[in-house]
């Protein structure tokens, strides 16, 4: 058995519970429309950080789109597959929003732009 720990590993944080419970909507919008919580919780803890989390994967989306539109073959496959990745990624989001938690999406959810 090994003592070694991953150095990105950040385990999931619980929200204030009455932050958690009043906000849990506008986390969930987050992932869909990242800009709702920043109109209307944006002194909600809980409501940021999903804010945060569902505008970094409109960001790599974005980004990745316009990659993939650039590069004519490769692009073609690329396309479909951050569709479904991006999918993935809001499900997980939302489902993290739903149950509380405070935890980054996979590969992108360690940055930090709105504070």
């Amino acid at each position: 058995m090994s003592n070694y720990q991953d150095p990105s590993y950040q385990p999931q944080q619980q929200g204030d519970p009455n932050d958690v419970q009043t906000n849990k909507v506008m986390a969930i919008l987050a992932y869909i429309l990242f800009f709702v919580p920043l109109l209307a919780a944006r002194n909600s803890r809980f409501a940021m950080y999903h804010a945060n989390q569902g505008l970094i994967l409109f960001l790599a989306a974005l980004a990745a789109n316009i990659v993939a539109a650039i590069i004519p073959f490769v692009g073609w496959i690329l396309s479909p597959l951050v569709a479904i990745a991006v999918f993935v990624f809001m499900i997980i989001g939302i489902i993290n929003a739903a149950n509380g938690v405070m935890k980054p999406l996979p590969w992108i959810g360690n940055f930090q732009l709105i504070k």
